[in-house]
């Protein structure tokens, strides 16, 4: 397939309405999460809803499961970061070394046995790349939900893999969504860190 500023404005042009809401509730999400906005994660449940089905649409079985716990997740996120009583909020936290270690050990395990299931029994696209991001997708979305920091170093190496899955699997105008998404992810980190930090200094 060949990349070029024509074959990416062709692929928006035959981009449905719904695909078109979900690109821009992800971004919406992706924004307010940074922002450390509750309200992020009803944008994310609406986006993933579309995305579930499209994918599943496009045979692309992993990121389509990874969409419908992205649902759950979204669900999930919106309780833990409701305010408390005293009008406070799930803080932003760090793991250490090792813990991340073994998510990323247990994540590769994970991924394999995962690409291996897909394409053996489901027939699958780019199986296993497709598992590596639904699996490693689905630590971060749980890290976020918890407020962990490292989430969004996680996101952009997530996110570059996915722009290159959805460049083999034709998904021209979703690679501008990821695209964004990594810058974003850099500006999350830096946003997170920055409230962290002042956190530290109280």
């Amino acid at each position: 397939m060949q990349l070029s500023w024509q074959s990416v404005l062709d692929a928006f042009a035959m981009m449905s309405g719904w695909e078109v809401a979900a690109v821009v509730l992800g971004i919406t999400y992706v924004i307010l999460a940074a922002k450390e906005s509750q309200w992020a994660w009803p944008f994310a449940f609406f986006s993933t809803l579309i995305y579930t089905i499209l994918f599943w649409n496009g045979a692309l079985v992993s990121s389509s499961i990874l969409n419908f716990y992205y649902m759950a997740m979204a669900v999930y996120g919106f309780i833990l970061w409701k305010k408390d009583e005293k009008g406070e909020t799930l803080a932003i936290s760090r793991w250490p070394l090792q813990k991340h270690i073994l998510f990323i050990a247990l994540g590769l395990v994970g991924a394999m046995a995962l690409g291996w299931i897909s394409q053996t029994y489901a027939g699958a696209k780019f199986a296993y790349h497709d598992a590596f991001v639904m699996v490693f997708s689905g630590i971060a979305t749980w890290m976020m939900a918890k407020k962990v920091l490292e989430n969004w170093i996680y996101w952009i190496f997530i996110d570059s893999a996915a722009i290159v899955l959805y460049y083999r699997s034709g998904y021209l105008a979703t690679i501008i969504l990821f695209v964004l998404y990594v810058i974003l992810a850099f500006y999350g980190y830096a946003s997170w860190q920055k409230a962290y930090d002042e956190t530290l200094s109280k």
